[in-house]
């Protein structure tokens, strides 16, 4: 994992999620890049003197944020992009590389009422990149154990698994598999990828409307420290392609969640 990247928006707890994720890096020894991104539409004439003044004053305020922090000597780079937040995230994986993102659940969102915001809920929506969503005020601690749950055992990109793996070896934690039968479900979906059962050390089988209530089910027993699941359009996060946010009524666990692109949607 050599590469994370923490998007800073305006929120004051900003400095909080960085400093996870440069506790979280220094593990690895990974390099953190904290990206801005804003939107300058100007006429033709002034756009890069506005633009110039915009990505500097940006700029300004991720060193803020850096300023912050405990660095703990982990490389910290800046990256600024003006337009869409997808497609800068989407320009900086081209070109080197993201292994992880790592987000706090809202983003420049005070309807405490969501758990992903418009911003949060879009990176998880349309990226590839696996994502690590972590609660706000979240203190970094080695993982243990990870409750990876699922309502289909296909997986047709066992490299998505790579962040997870690497956790796992990392904290020598144990991977504890659920598998929620949901109305509809075929006899496929009960067939659990190989590569999934490698890594585990038990698999537990739950029928519930949903992935989520099958987490609720067995959460307090298993008592995890890391949820993992997989971005699918039928699957953990579907009320995603509805809309770009999810509710805590629809969904909300006080640890870091994990979240792996199994396949392009």
């Amino acid at each position: 994992m050599n590469n994370i990247l923490v998007p800073i928006g305006t929120s004051p707890d900003s400095s909080l999620t960085l400093q996870y994720a440069i506790d979280f890096a220094a593990q690895f020894g990974s390099k953190v890049f904290v990206m801005d991104v804003f939107s300058v539409t100007s006429t033709v004439g002034s756009l890069a003197n506005v633009e110039k003044k915009v990505a500097k004053s940006s700029k300004e305020h991720l060193m803020e944020v850096i300023g912050q922090v405990d660095t703990k000597n982990v490389e910290i780079k800046i990256a600024t992009y003006n337009g869409d937040i997808i497609d800068g995230l989407t320009e900086i994986d081209r070109e080197l590389g993201i292994d992880l993102i790592i987000i706090a659940p809202r983003s420049n969102d005070i309807q405490e009422e969501l758990y992903l915001g418009n911003t949060s809920g879009r990176i998880i929506k349309k990226t590839n990149i696996a994502t690590l969503i972590v609660p706000k005020g979240t203190q970094f601690a080695p993982v243990k154990k990870i409750m990876t749950a699922f309502g289909s055992g296909i997986l047709k990109r066992p490299r998505a698994l790579n962040p997870l793996i690497a956790i796992k070896n990392k904290f020598d934690a144990t991977i504890e598999l659920l598998l929620v039968k949901r109305p509809g479900y075929s006899e496929e979906d009960l067939q659990v990828n190989t590569a999934l059962m490698d890594i585990s050390s038990h698999l537990t089988i739950s029928e519930n409307a949903t992935t989520y209530l099958g987490v609720m089910e067995h959460y307090q027993n298993q008592h995890p420290d890391m949820l993992c699941v997989f971005r699918r359009k039928r699957g953990f996060f579907k009320k995603l392609w509805e809309k770009n946010t999810v509710l805590k009524s629809e969904f909300y666990v006080p640890i870091p969640v994990l979240v792996l692109s199994v396949k392009k949607d």
